[in-house]
């Protein structure tokens, strides 16, 4: 691999924010200086007036490949991660066929060694009735187990009670969750389907997929974990309420029960259904501003310990109908770490707080190997932010294979500049300077 030498950076780092020069050869991070030189370095670049920040692993994306390539694939939605400054993603599941096996969870790690501009690893899939593969899962080549302990695209849902008991009990893996109680919801979806038929208002959704669902299927995963000692992770908070079963008194390197705020929950409230419509239709629904409040202070309060995106691409011919025939998710992975800085801006939170929610803290409770710091031996995964360079989001510079984002028209305050993966310069103002694919992403877990 070549050499590149970055000068003048502002690096965000481990709470702290310094200037100084960053050397990378043969894929990692070799010196971190005041004033670095380099023989014959391939590339240079002057950082002077950017933030330099460790690339971000988002752990919880759906590419949809393989059998949902009409919406996505691991090669264009990892560019679209490139582009914003996502350096790893861990993706979820729920495609056709379901990674539910060992081979079929295998299948997707060729397809990423081929065709992933990114860093990446992949969750196996749980079921009801497929415990024994779950175990064969190598818990220091992939990531994680991913539940769906309600319904979602795919369908998915684990909820025999003695399935879960097992599961919990028996793996030795962080799981994942997505918690929303099945027979709340579809009792909510009868009851407006008895008044509405086919055409429920969206600004619904979060009364369907509500406050009581998330609440019952969470506290109910939280018993779980705490009955058995397993490592959970409950995915995409989306209600105050929830807040009351996390821990913030401890460090996140020794806890076992650990939570995850999206983007979308933090940006939209049930207001913006009036303008965005089914757009902005996720599971767990986006919900009230109180609970947009909320989470944001349990964020910079630690009680949430990291932000992701739940990037979930769907056509917008798909996405543009009736509320239940429009399926949920939207796609996001580009903007993510501009949004956040966006709410920098605003003084929701500091850039420290974001490094350290959409680097450190992933790669801390993964325990991911060398990767989500800015430090010498570690990987060489890095973004260059202009903090000073707004950009609009319009139709010709949206990566997204489904080619449409619920940010279309909103400008950004900043505009990542360069991504640098694995020590690859992969992403140079607005044009991509690589094809090669990302690294498997591995974990330290003894």
């Amino acid at each position: 691999m070549n050499t590149i030498l970055i000068k003048n950076a502002r690096i965000v780092n481990e709470c702290r924010i310094e200037e100084a020069d960053v050397l990378i050869k043969n894929g990692f991070i070799e010196k971190i200086a005041s004033d670095i030189t380099a023989e014959d370095p391939y590339k240079i670049i002057d950082a002077s007036g950017k933030y330099l920040l460790p690339g971000a692993i988002d752990d919880q994306v759906h590419f949809r490949e393989p059998g949902l390539t009409h919406k996505a694939n691991i090669y264009t939605e990892s560019r679209s991660a490139v582009a914003g400054g996502v350096t790893t993603f861990m993706e979820m599941p729920n495609t056709i066929p379901q990674a539910v096996t060992q081979e079929l969870l295998d299948d997707k790690y060729k397809i990423a060694a081929r065709d992933a501009l990114a860093n990446y690893s992949f969750f196996m899939g749980a079921t009801n009735n497929n415990l024994d593969e779950v175990l064969k899962t190598d818990k220091n080549s992939v990531c994680g187990v991913k539940v769906f302990m309600g319904s979602s695209t795919g369908n998915m849902l684990v909820d025999d009670p003695s399935t879960l008991e097992r599961l919990f009990a028996n793996c030795g893996l962080l799981i994942a969750t997505h918690c929303e109680d099945e027979n709340t919801v579809k009792a909510n979806e009868q009851k407006f389907r008895e008044k509405y038929g086919e055409e429920v208002p969206i600004i619904l959704h979060p009364d369907i997929r509500s406050e009581e669902a998330c609440y019952l299927s969470s506290s109910m995963a939280v018993d779980l974990a705490k009955k058995n000692g397993t490592k959970l992770h409950i995915l995409h908070i989306s209600t105050a309420k929830e807040l009351t079963l996390f821990d913030n008194s401890i460090p996140l390197e020794q806890k076992k029960i650990t939570s995850e705020a999206c983007i979308h929950h933090m940006w939209f409230n049930r207001d913006d259904y009036k303008e965005k419509g089914t757009l902005i239709k996720w599971n767990p629904a986006v919900k009230e501003e109180s609970d947009r409040q909320a989470i944001i202070r349990a964020v910079n309060d630690n009680v949430i310990d990291v932000i992701a995106t739940d990037h979930a691409p769907h056509n917008i011919e798909e996405k543009q109908n009736t509320y239940f025939k429009a399926p949920s998710g939207g796609p996001l992975v580009q903007h993510s770490i501009q949004a956040l800085l966006d709410m920098v801006k605003k003084g929701w939170f500091t850039i420290e707080k974001v490094v350290e929610k959409m680097a450190h803290h992933p790669a801390i409770l993964f325990q991911v190997d060398r990767r989500g710091f800015i430090r010498e031996g570690y990987w060489a995964d890095l973004v260059l932010v202009d903090p000073n360079q707004p950009q609009q989001v319009s139709k010709e510079n949206i990566l997204y294979k489904c080619g449409w984002s619920p940010f279309e028209g909103h400008t950004f305050s900043s505009t990542i500049t360069h991504t640098i993966i694995s020590g690859v310069l992969k992403w140079e103002n607005g044009r991509f300077c690589s094809e090669l694919p990302g690294e498997r992403v591995l974990f330290e877990r003894g």
